[in-house]
């Protein structure tokens, strides 16, 4: 059964383009994001020769983004209950810059370590406010390809970062200082953007929410209804506290947000994406190779992102995920066979690692990379989705720092080829999380997602009406 603002929105004629225009402004934190957290994988090649890095300062210098990012998130959903989703971005793109300047200018390794902290901040800010904020903004029918404009900027971020550290070779300075540019953007853009109507309404600012649904939708009846449906799940519960997502009600959310946030990293995921160079000079590759070879996997992602946009919408977030982690399991079991004993020795063992990585970050980043954002922007109450956000980010950015500390040891004290393995099993883990517990939230407006954690029809064993 449809809610109100969604027979409306269907029935009306949305001002589509403006919509897209705010998701691609408001993702360009993402591109940030990717950039700040890929560029360090090619810079970690010029970083480790100049400051002769051992293993566990490259893990510290790795990590350091992450820390920042669980700091970060946490922060961000309280405040932007209170100031609103378009400040706390404004604010987001405002830490970019300056964590930018900052690493680019670091005259030691400890300097650069604060920086890439500050990095962590913003990054972690915007993994938490920018898909809120597009997810309050966008269509029920669009908003799985809105949302994941984020990852997708995300992934690309991460392809610009590992060609623009191919051209610059060991000039790691620049690398780092060029993410101002994107910054700037997002700071420009974000000046003359709307509100989130969803969080105007909850402030009791309700004509101004009309004001805003009315641009956006292209039809002041359509804004009308959605107002109206928006109203019938904020009551009395205007903003809630950290507590509320310990609700009996609330909780299938976190658990569904939380555990798809921990799953997307204890797979690997951000793991071979940090130290994909790395483990190819291991099989045998020079540094430009490793980071050409790398850059090119990351064009798979970018390419299975912009499919997978479309195919939540398509097929639904929940299917689509249990159709992209068994492969992801598959391109694991080989790498890991490959990796026994000395590992790769021809040339076709180790094109076929290159091949079997590019498998791996296609479908379990183009996987989970696209779900992860969306899922946690869509199945919180509105009264508490600011925090339900910053704890599934949160979430992610844990399990991020566990996983950028410790793999460089596990391929050291496991080997490389187990350490695969391990990961493959998680994923088998993952592969049963998705299928009994994540909902199918296609199609379904925010409001009506509510309405079924609130009638306990929210998994996908319970019975729908």
């Amino acid at each position: 059964m449809q809610s109100v603002s969604e027979a409306a929105v269907e029935s009306g004629s949305q001002s589509t383009g403006l919509v897209v225009g705010i998701a691609v402004v408001a993702a360009l934190g993402g591109l940030l994001f990717g950039y700040d957290t890929g560029v360090i994988g090619v810079a970690l090649l010029g970083l480790g020769r100049q400051f002769a890095l051992d293993d566990t300062t490259k893990q510290l210098v790795t990590g350091a983004i992450i820390l920042g990012a669980l700091f970060g998130c946490l922060g961000t959903g309280p405040l932007s209950d209170r100031f609103g989703r378009r400040r706390m971005v404004i604010f987001v793109g405002v830490l970019f810059g300056l964590g930018s300047i900052a690493s680019a200018m670091s005259p030691s390794v400890g300097a650069l370590i604060a920086s890439r902290f500050l990095l962590g901040l913003s990054a972690g800010s915007s993994t938490q406010i920018i898909p809120v904020y597009i997810a309050e903004v966008a269509p029920a029918r669009h908003r799985g390809k809105m949302v994941v404009l984020f990852q997708f900027m995300v992934v690309f971020g991460i392809t610009v970062a590992y060609f623009t550290g191919f051209v610059l070779g060991d000039h790691w300075r620049w690398m780092f200082g060029l993410g101002v540019v994107p910054a700037l953007i997002l700071l420009a853009g974000m000046l003359v953007l709307p509100e989130s109507p969803r969080w105007l309404v909850v402030r009791g600012r309700r004509e101004e929410a009309l004001g805003v649904l009315g641009r956006i939708r292209g039809d002041m009846a359509v804004a009308e209804a959605e107002v109206r449906d928006i109203e019938s799940v904020t009551g009395d519960e205007t903003s809630g506290s950290w507590r509320d997502l310990a609700r009996p009600w609330v909780r299938p959310a976190v658990i569904v947000g939380a555990g798809i946030s921990m799953f997307s990293q204890i797979t690997g995921n951000n793991a071979l994406i940090y130290y994909a160079p790395t483990i190819l000079t291991k099989a045998g590759f020079s540094d430009e190779a490793a980071v050409l070879g790398t850059g090119a996997s990351t064009v798979l992602v970018v390419i299975m992102t912009v499919i997978g946009s479309f195919l939540v919408d398509r097929i639904g977030r929940r299917t689509y995920l249990l159709w992209m982690i068994p492969g992801s399991i598959v391109a694991l079991v080989i790498m890991g066979y490959l990796f026994q004993g000395q590992g790769p020795t021809t040339d076709f063992s180790r094109w076929l690692v290159v091949a079997c990585l590019a498998a791996y970050m296609m479908l379990n980043c183009g996987g989970f990379g696209v779900c992860i954002w969306l899922v946690n922007a869509e199945v919180y109450p509105l009264f508490v989705r600011g925090k339900g956000a910053s704890l599934g980010a949160f979430s992610h950015w844990f399990f991020d720092l566990i996983v950028t500390l410790t793999t460089l040891s596990l391929v050291t004290s496991l080997g490389a080829s187990r350490t695969f393995w391990l990961y493959a099993g998680i994923s088998l883990v993952a592969l049963v999380f998705v299928y009994y517990l994540v909902p199918e939230t296609k199609g379904k407006s925010l409001e009506r997602i509510e309405h079924e954690l609130r009638e306990n029809r929210f998994y996908p064993f319970q019975k729908n009406g």
